[in-house]
């Protein structure tokens, strides 16, 4: 993180840093405390929030386990407490763009979490992979979510 990450809130830029340890280590245990328990994790795949701690772990350790060469290039921060960060994969041959788009409290928890990713045709594979993996654990979190 060379970015002008200082900018952030210090509990903030503790939960980024953790952040990436988690990207790196794939770990659900370093990736579970960084969401607070009413975080809402906004999917690429559908229009409705999707609420909770619980919702958001289930789904981030899923990708990370299906991205092949996962890297962050940038980080676009805005004000103390929202970060946007870019970053590219594969799926198989499919080459992927995409930005997470972060909002954390007071308190440097995650409250919101935002994926989105390019090309379609690279969602579709990520969608396949993710139904696959949690789809039926995933559902019932998205009947939960309000309208």
């Amino acid at each position: 993180m060379t970015e002008h990450t200082e900018a952030l809130a210090p509990a903030v830029q503790n939960t980024l840093r953790d952040w990436h340890r988690f990207v790196e280590t794939k770990s659900e245990d370093v990736l579970r405390p960084l969401f607070a328990e009413t975080t809402v994790f906004r999917s690429p795949f559908v229009h409705l929030p999707i609420p909770g701690r619980p919702a958001s772990v289930l789904i981030l350790g899923a990708v990370v386990q299906i991205f092949e060469n996962f890297r962050y290039h940038r980080t676009f921060v805005s004000g103390t407490h929202d970060v946007a960060l870019e970053f590219s994969a594969n799926i198989d041959e499919l080459k992927l763009k995409g930005i997470d788009l972060v909002k954390f409290d007071s308190a440097g928890k995650i409250i919101e979490f935002e994926v989105m990713i390019r090309p379609f045709k690279a969602l579709e594979a990520l969608s396949t992979r993710m139904n696959a993996r949690i789809g039926p654990e995933l559902a019932k979190y998205k009947t939960a979510a309000p309208a």
